[in-house]
C-alpha cells in the first residue's frame, strides 16, 4: 500500500531501458513511486486518472513532440512540475517551455546527483502549493501545518486574509522571523482565484545580489560572463499563478525600481535583453524588518514601499499572544509526540509558567525546536521541566536569536546542528553540509564578485564542483556585474 508520504514520480520517455533504470534507482521505494509511460497519449492517460507529483518529460516521444504533451498536462493541472529532459544542448524547446511554467530541464545523459537534485526542489515546490493551511485553533486530527490561535490579533489575521484572498493585489505580509509569514502567503494563494496556477516563493535575504536579478527575471544568452544560454526568471514562469517574495526588505535599491515597474504595468526586461516581455502574477511580499523605516533612512524605495502595501498583514510575535501559547505548546507536544514515537500527552504546570516567562525571540519556530528537544529527552506521559533545552533570553534583534538559526546569522554550528534533530534522523551530516555550503558558497562568489573559477579556487574545489552546489542550492548560474578578462 502507498504511504501518505510516497512521492509520485512519472517518467513520459521512450527509452526502453536506461533512462527509466536510472530513475528507478535515484528514487526508490518506499520514499518514491516511480510511474513510466513510452508516449504522450499514455503518458497523458496516466495524468488524469492518478495525480503524479512530479513529471519527467522527455521533448522528443514516438507519438507527439513534449511541448504538446507538457501543454496538455498544463490544461489537466497547471501545478504539477514538469521537468523537461533532453538530448539537445541547446535546449530551445525546453527553454521556451519555462516561459509557460515547466519547473526547469536537464540534459541526458542524465547526471544523477543532479537530477534527484531537482525533483527534491520540485517535490517542495508542489508540498508548498497543496498542503493545506488550517487556520484557527487546531484539531487532534490535523496533522499538516497551520497558522494555529485565538487572541484577538490572530483572529484579525484570519480576518484580513479572508478579505483579501479573492482580491487580485499585492499584499505585504510583516513580522518578526518565526512568526509564520509564509504560512500566512499560501493561505492567501490557496483561497484566491490563482489556486489553479503554479505557486512559487523566493527568499530575497538568500540570494547573493549578483543572482537575484536573473533569478527573477531571467537573462539573454551572453549577457554576461557565464551566461551560456537563455535563462527564464521567475516573473516569466510564473505566468498565472503567485509568487511570494520573501524577506524584501533585503532586496538591492538596483533590483526595486526593476520590481516597481514589474508591479505598474507588468512588462520587464531580461538581463541583457531589450524585449519587453509582459507577465500575470500576483505578488505576495513578506518581511521582518520595518520597511517605513527603511524608506525614510532611504535604504528601501518609498514608492515601493507604498505600491507593497496596498494591502498589509501584521502577524504578533508569540510573546504578545496571551493565551495562545498554552494552546500552541499542548497542540506542538500532542503532534511531535506522535512523529518522535513518545507517548506524552500531558505538560506539567510548571513546564508553562517557564514558557509563559520566557520572551520567544525566534517566535513558533523556536517554540517548535524546543519542544522538540524536550520530547527528545522525555520519559513517562508528562512533560517536566527537567526535560526543557536551557531558555536563554536574548534580544529579538541578536544574532542568533532563534532556535533554529538562519545561514547569515550563524555564530553556534552546535546551536543549529541540535535544533536540526528530528525523528530518526537519516541525513542530518548531508543536511549539515548543504547548510554551510547554503552560507558558504553566497559569501565566495560576493568576495570575487560573482566569478565562479575564482571563487572555486578560494574554496578549494573545482568548477564542476562548485557549479553542482549551486544548482544543487537552486542557484544555478553565477555572474558578476564588474567587468573582468576570466571566465566565470
Amino acid at each position: 500500500m502507498r504511504s501518505a508520504h510516497t512521492a509520485r514520480v512519472l517518467l513520459i520517455d521512450d527509452d526502453p531501458f536506461l533512462v527509466p533504470q536510472q530513475v528507478r534507482h535515484t528514487f526508490p521505494m518506499p520514499d518514491y513511486e516511480v510511474h513510466v509511460e513510452t508516449d504522450g497519449a499514455s503518458g497523458i492517460a496516466r495524468v488524469r486518472n492518478e495525480r503524479p507529483d512530479v513529471i519527467l518529460l522527455d521533448l522528443r516521444l514516438p507519438d507527439r513532440s513534449g511541448l504538446e504533451v507538457y501543454n496538455e498536462i498544463r490544461q489537466i493541472d497547471a501545478r504539477i512540475p514538469v521537468i523537461f529532459v533532453t538530448m539537445a544542448k541547446t535546449a530551445d524547446t525546453a527553454i521556451e517551455a519555462m516561459k509557460f511554467g515547466a519547473f526547469d530541464y536537464l540534459y541526458k545523459p542524465l547526471d544523477l546527483d543532479q537530477l534527484q537534485a531537482t525533483v527534491h526542489d520540485a517535490l517542495e515546490v508542489d508540498r508548498r502549493m497543496r498542503a493545506p493551511v488550517a487556520l484557527g485553533e487546531p484539531q487532534e486530527e490535523i496533522d499538516g501545518r497551520g497558522i494555529f490561535g485565538a487572541c484577538p490579533a490572530m483572529l484579525d489575521v484570519y480576518k484580513a486574509i479572508g478579505r483579501v484572498a479573492a482580491q487580485d493585489v499585492t499584499v505585504l505580509i510583516t513580522g518578526e522571523s518565526g512568526t509564520g509569514k509564509e504560512l500566512v502567503a499560501r493561505a492567501i494563494y490557496q483561497h484566491s482565484a490563482r489556486a489553479r496556477e503554479p505557486f512559487l516563493a523566493l527568499n530575497c535575504a538568500a540570494i547573493p545580489e549578483s543572482l537575484l536579478e536573473s533569478e527573477l527575471f531571467g537573462h539573454e544568452r551572453a549577457a554576461f560572463t557565464g551566461a551560456d544560454r537563455r535563462r527564464i526568471g521567475k516573473f516569466e514562469q510564473c505566468k498565472g499563478g503567485t509568487i511570494l517574495l520573501d524577506e524584501i526588505g533585503d532586496m538591492p535599491l538596483a533590483l526595486q525600481a526593476k520590481l516597481l515597474r514589474l508591479l505598474q504595468e507588468q512588462t520587464f526586461e531580461r538581463v541583457g535583453g531589450n524585449e519587453t516581455i509582459r507577465t500575470d502574477v500576483r505578488l505576495i511580499a513578506s518581511t521582518h524588518r520595518d520597511l517605513k523605516t527603511r524608506a525614510i533612512d532611504e535604504t528601501f524605495r518609498s514608492d515601493l514601499y507604498y505600491r507593497l502595501g496596498v494591502f498589509t498583514i501584521h502577524l504578533p510575535p508569540l510573546r504578545e499572544r496571551g493565551e495562545d501559547l498554552p494552546m500552541l505548546v499542548k497542540y506542538f507536544v500532542r503532534r511531535y509526540s506522535r512523529e518522535l514515537g513518545r507517548n506524552v500527552n500531558e505538560v506539567a504546570p510548571e513546564v508553562l509558567e517557564r514558557l509563559r516567562a520566557y520572551s520567544w525571540p525566534g517566535n513558533i519556530r523556536e517554540l517548535q525546536s524546543v519542544l522538540k528537544q524536550a520530547l527528545l529527552h522525555a520519559s513517562g506521559t508528562v512533560l517536566l521541566p527537567a526535560f526543557l533545552p536551557e531558555l536563554k533570553e536574548r534580544s529579538a534583534d541578536a544574532p542568533g536569536a532563534t532556535a533554529v538559526l538562519r545561514p547569515a546569522h550563524w555564530h553556534d554550528l552546535a546551536t543549529f546542528i541540535r535544533a536540526q534533530l528530528d525523528p530518526l534522523p537519516d541525513d542530518l551530516y548531508a543536511q549539515t553540509h548543504r547548510e554551510v555550503d547554503r552560507l558558504l558558497l553566497p559569501m565566495a562568489l560576493e568576495r570575487t564578485g560573482g566569478n565562479q573559477r575564482e571563487a572555486a579556487r578560494l574554496l578549494g574545489i573545482s568548477r564542476q564542483t562548485m557549479r553542482m552546489k549551486l544548482r544543487q542550492l537552486g542557484l544555478q548560474i553565477a555572474y558578476h556585474l564588474r567587468s573582468t578578462d576570466s571566465d566565470a
